[in-house]
């Protein structure tokens, strides 16, 4: 079969083993990237494709008659028009659970840097306060355990359940949203969100971005949370208002932000979070899913994917 990975620089990298897709595709040409404008010749004739973020859109697939199945390298699905691959017949698939840990380890590791002030730290003694010092420590910066702490997961799937977890294992106590539209009694073990944000030392993001939950923590949202309160977002950057975010932050309405992801990515256009000089917020260019196991596990899911496609069976199918 003829088959090609549009978008192989997105998870790949030399530290890769693509042989799971070989073996199976011995033929597939890898891109590392490919413009909009180069789709449609790069699927010419190929029955199987790759992509992760390179979008596959209707007028895509009406040029595309030979493609059969298209293997998302990610869980999100909107990049690709699933109404007209359906119509063509084309099958697609996207991977779950590839990256729980990597996700999960990343919002302790922010957790654990704001409330240990550890970076505040290292900066005061790379300035030399330490050397000059009166006492053997220094106490300039807030220091909090976890297990004081009351963590706010919005968002109970996978990369939810794998939060919860953890911050149990720290002794840490957990709130978990009510679903959005769902009333109490279909609900009764979770949280109203705005309960939730009063209450929550730590508010951690692992939700979808829909119509529903864009602009889901807004300024509004943000002054219900406690002045000490952390924010994490893991998930969509369309989430929460960036600019009512900066305001929080400087006005200390909230204590502290580590945000992975952003509306636009890149942010070629610029965001208020970018400008932001206070030490009380962490950006990371949506690294929180990256780490190299997770990378490898998205191909070897892909490869599975692909496998039961070519075996007649159906696996992670959204279509």
């Amino acid at each position: 079969m003829k088959a090609v990975f549009l978008d192989y620089a997105t998870v790949g990298s030399d530290e890769l083993d693509i042989s799971p897709l070989l073996k199976l595709l011995p033929g597939l040409k890898v891109f590392d990237n490919t413009a909009p404008d180069e789709v449609v010749e790069r699927i010419a004739g190929v029955e199987v494709i790759f992509a992760n973020k390179v979008r596959l859109t209707r007028e895509i697939l009406d040029q595309s008659d030979a493609v059969r199945f298209i293997g998302l390298t990610a869980t999100g699905v909107d990049n690709v028009d699933l109404a007209a691959a359906k119509e063509h017949g084309v099958a697609v698939c996207n991977i779950k659970a590839y990256c729980t840990q990597s996700v999960v380890e990343h919002v302790f590791a922010v957790l654990l840097n704001l409330s240990h002030s550890i970076s505040r730290y290292n900066q005061s003694v790379r300035a030399g306060k330490w050397q000059k010092a009166s006492d053997f420590c220094m106490l300039e910066f807030p220091l909090r355990e976890l297990s004081a702490m009351t963590i706010g997961i919005v968002g109970h799937g996978v990369l939810g359940r794998g939060v919860e977890k953890i911050a149990r294992q720290f002794g840490m106590s957990v709130l978990i949203a009510r679903r959005l539209g769902l009333d109490a009694t279909a609900d009764d073990d979770r949280t109203d969100l705005q309960d939730l944000l009063q209450q929550s030392d730590v508010v951690s993001l692992h939700c979808p971005l829909t119509d529903e939950t864009r602009g889901l923590i807004g300024a509004a949202e943000l002054r219900l949370m406690q002045p000490n309160a952390i924010l994490i977002n893991t998930a969509r950057g369309g989430l929460v208002d960036s600019e009512a975010l900066v305001d929080a932050l400087s006005s200390g309405e909230i204590s502290a932000a580590a945000i992975d992801v952003l509306p636009q990515e890149p942010p070629v256009d610029g965001n208020p979070l970018l400008d932001y000089v206070g030490d009380n917020l962490i950006v990371t260019p949506h690294i929180a899913w990256g780490t190299i196991e997770a990378r490898q596990n998205a191909i070897v899911e892909s490869a599975l994917n692909v496998a039961a496609f070519l075996a007649g069976e159906e696996r992670n199918r959204v279509v």
